[in-house]
């Protein structure tokens, strides 16, 4: 009834096609419905300004690009759903280099630590993992060619000890602060690589003992909170990254 008089005294425009089963919308109601997901859109912005005050700002946060494509899509998804006026500044670097950002350049970071070196709230911890495209043989190569982070990275240094442990000679043939780099490489059949198990693509293989790769440490995630003030922006985006890493 409420779209029946919609249609004859507002729009004065069919916006249903009746005839089909289920309805289907009319021109007329397809534009209807742009600008009516718009309005909604505006009137939960202005209800978000004027409920949640505190709720609007910008929030700083550094990333490495491990993490960019795997976990921080669904994290800001939820928190611009639940905040849509905060906005977020995203600083990617290598852990090497967050870590050593001045004090009060960015409000929250995310990074890679060692087991028992770990650094403000623990987000998961995963076993690092030998990595090559599974439809080439670069593994068999030797000396193996290795795709790695640069130094200095713990996880480069982990594969080194690993191979000179074993035994295996190996030489680095690529290095990189971004993991898309050394996943391209490594995709293309260019060299094998270590990272964290949650990162490995469809396209790739785990190598293990039976490939001649050793078993490599563990390694955590963590969450440092770097600003000293207090913000619910901040304590929010806090809480939607601990989510979204249990995931």
């Amino acid at each position: 009834m409420q779209m029946k008089r919609l249609e004859e005294d507002v729009i004065q425009r069919p916006l249903f096609v009746r005839q089909s089963k289920p309805l289907q919308l009319t021109s007329e109601g397809h534009t209807l419905l742009g600008y009516a997901r718009k309005i909604l859109s505006l009137q939960g912005e202005a209800l978000t300004l004027l409920r949640q005050p505190d709720m609007v700002g910008r929030v700083r946060l550094g990333v490495p690009d491990d993490y960019v494509m795997r976990f921080l899509p669904g994290i800001l998804k939820t928190f611009s759903q639940a905040w849509p006026l905060v906005d977020v500044d995203v600083h990617c670097a290598p852990s090497s280099v967050l870590s050593q950002q001045p004090q009060g350049s960015l409000d929250l970071i995310i990074m890679t630590r060692e087991i028992g070196d770990e650094i403000g709230t623990i987000l998961r911890r995963e076993a690092t993992v030998w990595v090559s495209a599974e439809s080439h043989c670069t593994h068999l190569q030797s000396p193996v060619p290795l795709a790695l982070f640069e130094a200095p990275c713990f996880c480069r240094r982990h594969a080194c000890n690993a191979l000179d442990r074993a035994d295996r000679a190996y030489r680095i043939a690529y290095s990189s602060p971004s993991l898309a780099t050394l996943q391209a490489v490594v995709g293309a059949g260019l060299a094998v690589s270590a990272w964290m198990r949650s990162l490995v693509t469809a396209d790739m293989q785990i190598l293990g003992e039976k490939e001649g790769f050793p078993e490599l440490p563990e390694s955590s995630i963590v969450l440092l909170r770097t600003a000293s003030t207090q913000s619910p922006i901040i304590d929010s985006l806090a809480e939607h990254i601990v989510e979204g890493f249990r995931l």
